[in-house]
C-alpha cells in the first residue's frame, strides 16, 4: 500500500512524516521538487503473538509506504509537485491546527476547513487538466474516424469535468466499473480516497482523547488528530516509557498507529496470517478477497494452482493454543476457492504446483 502526503507549506507535513518512518528529514522550503519517501512497517500485535508461539526464523509485517511532496502553493501550477501522489492509493492532507506566531501560515491565519477546502480545489483543478488535453486529442481522434470506446471514454470525461467544475472532488461521483477501466491510466487526484490529519498544538492535547471523533465525513474520506510535536518526542522514547507516556495522556496506540489503521479503514484492508517455523507473516488484502486471489498475493502460483486453503482464525488459535487443539474442536478447517478471507484468518494453501 501507498499513501501520499500532501499539505500547504509551514503546517508540519515533514514533522508527520518523520513521526511515521521515524526519520530524521528536515523541513524543506517549498521550492523542494524531490519527494520524501519512507516505507512503514504495520504494529500488529497478532503477528507478534503468532511469532512468539511458533518461534520462527522470521516475522514479516505488512508494511506501508508515505511518499511526502513539498509544500504546494496555492494558485500555482501544481503539476510537477504532486506527480509523485499520482501513484497511490490514497492521500493523506495535514492541515495545520496549531498555532506558532514564529512560523506564519502561507493563508495569513489559521483556518483547518478553509485549507481543506482549498487544497481539494487544487487538486480538482490538476484533474481538470488532465481531462480537457484528453477531451481535445479524443475531440481530433473521432473527426477521422468513429469509435465507440472513444466515445464512451469522452461522454465519461465530459461528466467527469461538469462534475469537477461544480466543485466536488471525483472521490464523490458515482463512477461504474466500466468507466474505472476506461480512464484508469489518469490517476485522477481528487478520485483518491483522502485523510485529513490534524495537526495540533501541545495546548490541544485535550482533543487527542477523543481523535477519531468527528462530524459527519464526505464520502471517501476520513479524519484523525495528530500533535506532530508530541509524537516527535514520543518516537525518542523506549518501549516501556512510551506506554506510559500514552498512558497519561488517555491513549492506547501512537499518533502513527491510529492514522495507520485509518488508513487501512478508509480503503477498506484487512490483515490474514501466514505461519510456521520458517517464517510468521502478516499479508494485506482488500475486505472480500476470496481464498484463490489471496493465495495470490502471496505467490502467483498459488492462485494458478490452488486446491483448498486450511483456515482458522487468530480469536480462535489465542483460545486454543494449538492448531491440533483446533482441529480437534473442528476450528481448523478446510475452505474453497471462493471462501471470502476474513481479518485475522490464518491460512495454509494447498496447490499443485
Amino acid at each position: 500500500m501507498k499513501a501520499g502526503i500532501i499539505g500547504l507549506p509551514s503546517v508540519g507535513k515533514t514533522t508527520i512524516f518523520n513521526v511515521l518512518t521515524q526519520g530524521k528529514v528536515a523541513a524543506a522550503a517549498s521550492r523542494r521538487l524531490e519527494p520524501n519517501v519512507g516505507i512503514v512497517k504495520v504494529p500488529d500485535a497478532r503477528l507478534d503473538f503468532l511469532s512468539s508461539k511458533f518461534n520462527p526464523e522470521k516475522t514479516t509485517y505488512a508494511t506501508v509506504e508515505f511518499v511526502d511532496v513539498q509544500g504546494l502553493v496555492r494558485g500555482k501550477g501544481q503539476d510537477m509537485a504532486l506527480a509523485p501522489v499520482r501513484t497511490v492509493d490514497a492521500l493523506i492532507h495535514v492541515v495545520r491546527v496549531f498555532e506558532n506566531e514564529s512560523v506564519p501560515h502561507s493563508e495569513g491565519g489559521v483556518d483547518a476547513e478553509r485549507d481543506k477546502r482549498n487544497l481539494d480545489y487544487e487538486l480538482m483543478l490538476a484533474d481538470i487538466g488532465s481531462i480537457e488535453k484528453r477531451m481535445e486529442r479524443l475531440e481530433k481522434d473521432l473527426k477521422k474516424i468513429k469509435n465507440a470506446a472513444l466515445e464512451k471514454e469522452l461522454a465519461f470525461l465530459q461528466r467527469a469535468k461538469a462534475w469537477l467544475e461544480s466543485e466536488k472532488p471525483l472521490r464523490e461521483m458515482q463512477v461504474s466499473d466500466d468507466e474505472k477501466k476506461l480512464v484508469k491510466g489518469f490517476a485522477f487526484l481528487s478520485e483518491k480516497p483522502m485523510i485529513y490529519v490534524e495537526n495540533i498544538g501541545e495546548g490541544q492535547l485535550n482533543r487527542l482523547r477523543h481523535p477519531d471523533v468527528h462530524g459527519a465525513l464526505r464520502p471517501n474520506t476520513e479524519q484523525t488528530i495528530i500533535c506532530g510535536k508530541l509524537e516527535a518526542e514520543m518516537a525518542e522514547l523506549p518501549p516501556e516509557e512510551l506506554k506510559s507516556f500514552l498512558s497519561d495522556y488517555g491513549l492506547t496506540e501512537s499518533g502513527a498507529e491510529r492514522l495507520i489503521r485509518t488508513t487501512y479503514r478508509l480503503l477498506g484492508l484487512i490483515s490474514f496470517f501466514t505461519v510456521g517455523e520458517e517464517e510468521c507473516r502478516a499479508w494485506t488484502i482488500t475486505n472480500g478477497t476470496n481464498a484463490q486471489n489471496a493465495a495470490g498475493v502471496i505467490h502467483t502460483d498459488l492462485a494458478d494452482h490452488f486446491i483448498r486453503a486450511e483456515v482458522c482464525h487468530y480469536d480462535d488459535f489465542v483460545k486454543y493454543g494449538t492448531m491440533q487443539a483446533l482441529k480437534e474442536k473442528g476450528l481448523l478447517r478446510l475452505e474453497g476457492k471462493e471462501y471470502s478471507v476474513k481479518d485475522g484468518d490464518i491460512m495454509t494453501i494447498r496447490h499443485s504446483g
